[in-house]
């Protein structure tokens, strides 16, 4: 892994640490929201000072190139996280439409004045 790579991963981790740092001072992020992505940036600062796990991942998935490896796991996370929001996504409009249902049966049954 070059030391360019290296550089970039905990300039980005850096980076998104401080991002989700005001996010969660702004209110606009839960804290258990947040840990998802402490660890991910936590995930490359380790990764970029112990580039050695990214080559035994690498060999070991037989991945070409310990970069490649990187990227790809950053990807797979990215892809769990947005099945995961997805799937909260659609309990929210479940419950949601269910609401207004009952609301709108509440309604109807009200007597009018």
């Amino acid at each position: 892994m070059s030391v360019m790579l290296r550089v970039f991963l905990v300039i980005c981790a850096v980076v998104v640490l401080a991002f989700v740092v005001r996010k969660i001072k702004k209110a606009q992020l839960s804290a258990t929201g947040s840990i998802y992505w402490l660890l991910l940036s936590l995930g490359l600062v380790v990764v970029a000072v112990f580039p050695q796990i990214a080559f035994f991942f690498s060999d070991l998935l037989g991945v070409q190139s310990p970069s490649n490896f990187v990227f790809l796991a950053i990807i797979a996370l990215l892809l769990i996280r947005q099945f995961n929001l997805q799937s909260q996504v659609t309990q929210l409009q479940t419950k949601l439409t269910a609401l207004v249902q009952e609301i709108a049966l509440r309604d109807t049954d009200a007597p009018t004045r």
